[in-house]
């Protein structure tokens, strides 16, 4: 069955199913309703939990052989198999079939994916799990819901903002919600639970990190090579994991890569930031950034990305900050950093 995001609790304190897919491309919300799954699954004894990433090469009995698995410390476990891809295949296919015709009773199967296209949804494996258990499609909050979503999460938090404080951090965190939930996170350690004002808002943001990821892609969309060398570096020495600067990189560019093959396919440059839904504010410095680089390039850079994605998890000999840097570059329309005067 399908389950709305905002329901999940609700369906979870009501009963356990035996198998729950969450996928979207909005990782904090996608994270969230794992945690909430998780954390019922425990409430119900299922305390043993076994992750799995079905990553290229996976071997899918491995998944059976888990699921068969007894386990000497409790009679009741997890599996949190992430699928990084949305797709697992045929043989994956039909071992998750197999596996939904007939669940484990001690076991709670956790799958996380990417946002799940048309024709994956479409697929016997897909329809199984949503016979028998939950789906959870989750989608990212649109620039019209999100001073809703930050107001909401505030007042949970005990703040009671203005409404131009609420407007005043939607524009900061521009849709990002894991920013958004760090900067009311800080709130609430700056100023406890209380009325808050845009004053005070900007007086926190003041405060807060010297360099910012986001800041690092708008510089990049500008241009300024010299300054995104200088911002990486001071990410870096702040020890802000290089996966978090990836997420923001990769954000931009699949957006990026989106406008770029509108254009290249007739859509007008207008048009096709409007389909991306881009935050008014950033269309000016979108348009440039799109305008420096090709389709085809853009699309090379995901691939980069993905390259980031394997060395920050040891999977490459290759140093992520040094990858990163070559990404940013190549955003700015340089292969490397000028030379100075």
């Amino acid at each position: 069955m399908r389950v709305y995001p905002d329901k999940l609790d609700a369906q979870l304190a009501k009963s356990l199913l035996p198998v729950y897919l969450v996928s979207g491309d909005e990782p904090l919300q996608v994270e969230e309703c794992c945690d909430a799954i998780r954390s019922a699954a425990r409430d119900a004894g299922f305390t043993t939990r076994e992750v799995i990433e079905a990553g290229s090469g996976f071997d899918w009995q491995q998944l059976a052989a888990e699921a068969a698995a007894f386990s000497l410390f409790a009679d009741k476990k997890i599996i949190d198999l992430r699928l990084p891809t949305g797709k697992p295949g045929a043989e994956g296919s039909r071992i998750l079939s197999a596996y939904c015709s007939d669940p484990p009773p001690d076991t709670v199967l956790l799958l996380k994916l990417p946002r799940v296209e048309r024709q994956q949804q479409n697929s016997k494996w897909y329809k199984a799990v949503d016979g028998i258990g939950a789906i959870i499609q989750v989608w990212p909050v649109d620039s019209q819901r999100l001073t809703g979503w930050i107001e909401q999460r505030m007042r949970k938090a005990g703040i009671r903002p203005s409404q131009d404080a609420v407007r005043a951090l939607a524009e900061r965190v521009e849709g990002n919600l894991l920013a958004a939930r760090q900067e009311i996170e800080k709130l609430v350690l700056l100023h406890g639970p209380v009325e808050l004002d845009t004053e005070q808002l900007n007086a926190a943001v003041a405060d807060s990190a010297r360099y910012d990821p986001f800041e690092l892609v708008d510089t990049a969309l500008r241009g300024d090579a010299a300054r995104c060398i200088h911002i990486l570096d001071g990410l870096r020495g702040e020890g802000v994991p290089a996966a978090r600067v990836l997420w923001a990189i990769h954000r931009e560019i699949r957006q990026l890569a989106r406008i770029a093959t509108d254009q290249a396919r007739g859509i007008s440059p207008d048009h096709a930031v409007q389909r991306a839904k881009v935050f008014p504010k950033r269309t000016g410095l979108v348009k440039a950034g799109v305008a420096r680089l090709r389709a085809g390039q853009w699309l090379q850079l995901l691939d980069d990305c993905r390259g980031v994605d394997v060395a920050i998890k040891g999977l490459s000999p290759a140093q992520p900050w040094l990858l990163l840097e070559s990404i940013t570059l190549k955003m700015c329309g340089a292969d490397r950093l000028p030379q100075a005067n």
